[in-house]
């Protein structure tokens, strides 16, 4: 059946599966433990789908810091790296499904999305027992597909690699990158070539607010039910057989995101494609297309190339925090409460209450950012007060060059600034409200490295022409933000071009 007809999604539609004997014959020590739950309990949520064989695989980025917390042999899963996450074989125990999702994109609804060029090979439990999704992204086109190839680029899915990592550095809730292997194949956007990629990637789960509109839009309560009470049992298992679950799983959901975007928000990172199908029930940064981290602080910043009317700028960012989350509110509606006007008044108390939440968590990051002691009425002014003595200058180094004034060396932080007026009186004000010693604190939550984009650009070419020294240089250098490394630390040099991003399809 044809998923994009909307009327049936079954779980047996391929027969080429990688089920059965295909899934048992490599033997291997690597140890990935597999334990496929979510294909038990949710058989109507996926289709079984094969990945496209890669001709000639070759291993460029290995993760052996992740192979080691999911239970790995690094060295044993590595040399099988190549041949498993490419599609070219796989590993024993994953039985690979394509994922069905709706959604929201730029505000319109799509009642079938899905995975078109995604994965899932499984679950893997690690030592500790917690579960992680093993998906390939870019392993070639499903029934979900929408004309595309399925294939992706080596640039976007490395760019998507580096990002992650910098994030997970930051503390920041993310899925991550195990792996990225290209394919030996060729592939064509905009009529130009490139190096075909596969990039395995982990996250705490692949569920989204867009997985939810699947079922609701279709008006299976049943399955949207099935779907909540395993999202429940993955993520949030204290609620578990609760009566009044749903409306908990909801508060549980709101308070991941608004922490998420928070932390978003503090750093200067723009996620650039806040489409409720990339809105992750676990709180974690999901798709890392036409991301990047603002340099010069303008709060209309845009990178997306498909972003004209600043939807997902950075300033607007909170805002669709709450507009997806009312999104998901809609699904749960049926299960919170029997009576609609009743499930509808408990929902729109909760969604009624995200941006207060969100203030409070945005403030929450700044104080740390900034060193206050405490808390005080007059943060937020301090806050916003601060927000618009920076604009023009460079997100980054502002705050890093703060932790410098706060040990009285004033001179980096005034070399960032034409005029620096501005920033006197705010000054004062501030380190009234500073902890004792303060350098230290400051220098550990504000990082030194992030991801510029001009070094970005500059590692994926490299990369694309075959050396890949400069992206391992600063893959290092943002694994460890806070150190400071002067190599990393530079704004783009006049002239750059301004930074366009794509979604890699």
């Amino acid at each position: 059946m044809n998923p994009l007809s909307g009327t049936d999604l079954r779980a047996d539609t391929d027969p080429d599966s990688g089920t059965g004997s295909e899934t048992t014959r490599f033997q291997s020590a690597a140890g990935l433990n597999f334990d496929n739950s979510q294909i038990r309990a949710l058989p109507f949520a996926f289709l079984r789908d094969r990945p496209h064989r890669a001709p000639a695989p070759r291993l460029v980025a290995f993760n052996a810091e992740l192979a080691a917390r999911l239970g790995a042999d690094p060295d044993a899963l590595r040399r099988q790296a190549a041949a498993w996450f490419s599609g070219a074989a796989l590993p024993p125990g994953a039985e690979p499904v394509a994922l069905a999702y709706a959604g929201h994109q730029f505000g319109g609804f799509s009642p079938v999305l899905g995975d078109g060029r995604a994965h899932l090979l499984g679950e893997l439990v690690a030592p500790d027992g917690a579960r992680f999704d093993l998906q390939l992204k870019g392993s070639g086109a499903t029934p979900f597909a929408r004309r595309g190839d399925g294939r992706a680029l080596l640039g976007p899915m490395l760019r998507e690699y580096l990002v992650s990592e910098a994030m997970a550095a930051l503390g920041v809730p993310t899925t991550r990158a195990l792996a990225v292997v290209t394919t030996g194949e060729t592939v064509f956007r905009d009529e130009r070539p490139g190096q075909g990629a596969v990039l395995a990637r982990i996250a705490a789960s692949h569920f989204r607010v867009g997985t939810f509109q699947f079922f609701a839009a279709r008006g299976e309560i049943a399955r949207l039910r099935a779907l909540a009470d395993h999202a429940i049992l993955r993520h949030d298992p204290a609620l578990a057989g609760r009566e009044g679950r749903y409306l908990a799983f909801l508060d549980a959901v709101i308070a991941r995101q608004v922490d998420l975007v928070a932390r978003w928000m503090s750093l200067g990172f723009i996620h650039g494609v806040m489409n409720t199908d990339n809105m992750a029930i676990s709180g974690e940064t999901l798709d890392y297309g036409p991301c990047a981290f603002m340099e010069e602080f303008a709060p209309g910043t845009v990178f997306s190339s498909i972003d004209h009317q600043g939807r997902y700028s950075w300033a607007n960012q909170p805002l669709i925090l709450g507009w997806n989350l009312a999104r998901l509110a809609e699904t749960l509606l049926p299960l919170i409460d029997a009576d609609p006007d009743r499930a509808a008044e408990l929902a729109n108390a909760r969604l009624g209450g995200i941006a207060a939440l969100y203030e409070r968590a945005f403030l929450a990051r700044m104080r740390t950012r900034l060193g206050l002691a405490g808390e005080d009425a007059g943060d937020a002014a301090l806050v916003a007060d601060l927000l618009r003595a920076i604009a023009g200058v460079d997100w980054t180094l502002a705050f890093r060059r703060l932790c410098d004034a706060a040990g009285g060396d004033l001179a980096p932080l005034r070399a960032l600034f034409r005029d620096f007026a501005p920033m006197e009186a705010w000054l004062a004000r501030w380190q009234a409200r500073l902890v004792p010693d303060p350098v230290g604190r400051m220098r550990a939550a504000n990082p030194a490295v992030i991801p510029r984009n001009h070094l970005v650009g500059q590692a994926l070419a490299a990369a694309e022409a075959g050396d890949m020294m400069p992206f391992q240089a600063l893959l290092a250098a943002v694994r460890t933000p806070f150190v400071e490394a002067p190599a990393f630390m530079d704004p783009a040099p006049p002239g750059t071009p301004r930074t366009v991003t794509y979604c890699g399809t």
